[in-house]
């Protein structure tokens, strides 16, 4: 009886052992099916598998998706995929006139943080034609001019009056060039860059036969004995004025006047007048700014409707 007893413990430890042994055995099996069973990889890893897939640019080793190469003409072309080989059989849009223009000028003489579109140091490309400016008087009202080397600008450029003033330097292919100072604007369909000079400055470059012929062309800040002058619109008073300013050396980036809280903003008009519509500092003191930021003060003028009445101040020279 005690040999029976001391036997029995035996065989349940033999029997626990062999059941081990087994499921350990299923639990291999079952592993190398699921291993060898095509798409057979857990969900989780499949899931990843598949995101990574379909995001754009992914490397297929990883997961994590690859960014965007920089534009830049040392950068190495991406991997076409389907959908951008099929794009790749569109032709490209025609660029705009306006994409030919330097994408980051940098002015050769100081910097110019109110400029518009048109700023110095930089050479834009463009065509020039030819009009018959009469006495030189345009969209900018500054009048009859006894110098006709004056352009209308185009309208993209012209900026709301934004041009009216400024003194541009054009240069034919031939090596001609010809200084002009913009009294105009050339309406549509007058493209960005394009100038339509007067018959008299056109024929500096070039005969006027010729109609239609490619210019570049740049902001110039001239000398100049000169000074400012200031004229108020026609029907100006203490309740309305209109307020412009006549050659400015440099292209006028704004025009303030004097109120009991400081210095007021004018709108600029498309025909180059700064208007004070309920009368507010009419016939008091103006700051002018031109596109450098140089700002000059005129004090004590009347409000004297269509008369250009001088000043003793004067721009800068860039």
């Amino acid at each position: 009886m005690a040999s029976a007893s001391h036997r029995r413990p035996l065989r349940k430890r033999r029997t626990a052992l062999v059941w081990t042994v087994a499921v350990a055995a299923v639990g291999l099996l079952v592993s190398l099916v699921i291993a060898l069973r095509p798409g057979g990889e857990p969900d989780t890893v499949r899931t990843a598998a598949g995101t990574a897939a379909t995001r754009p640019g992914a490397s297929p080793t990883t997961h994590k998706p690859t960014p965007a190469p920089k534009p830049s003409k040392a950068s190495p072309a991406p991997r076409r995929t389907p959908a951008a080989a099929a794009s790749a059989t569109t032709p490209p849009a025609r660029p705009s006139p306006a994409a030919t223009r330097p994408s980051a000028p940098r002015p050769a003489s100081g910097t110019a943080p109110l400029a518009g579109r048109i700023k110095p140091g930089t050479t834009y490309t463009g065509v020039a034609t030819h009009y018959d400016a009469k006495d030189g008087d345009g969209a900018c009202l500054y009048g009859p001019s006894p110098d006709l080397m004056v352009a209308a600008m185009n309208h993209a450029d012209y900026e709301t009056s934004k041009a009216c003033g400024a003194y541009i330097l054009v240069r034919a292919a031939s090596g001609a060039s010809v200084t002009v100072r913009v009294t105009n604007e050339c309406p549509l369909p007058c493209a960005p860059g394009q100038l339509d000079l007067s018959k008299e400055a056109f024929a500096k470059l070039v005969g006027l036969s010729a109609g239609r012929i490619p210019i570049t062309w740049s902001l110039l800040s001239p000398g100049t004995s000169d000074r400012v002058a200031i004229r108020y619109k026609s029907g100006s008073s203490r309740h309305w004025c209109g307020i412009q300013a006549l050659g400015h050396r440099n292209p006028l980036a704004r025009l303030e006047v004097r109120t009991g809280g400081g210095w007021s903003r004018l709108t600029r008009t498309e025909y180059n007048y700064f208007l004070s519509p309920d009368g507010t500092g009419c016939g008091g003191s103006l700051r002018l700014t031109d596109i450098y930021g140089e700002q000059l003060t005129v004090d004590g003028l009347a409000i004297r409707p269509d008369t250009a009445q001088p000043t003793r101040v004067q721009f800068s020279r860039r």
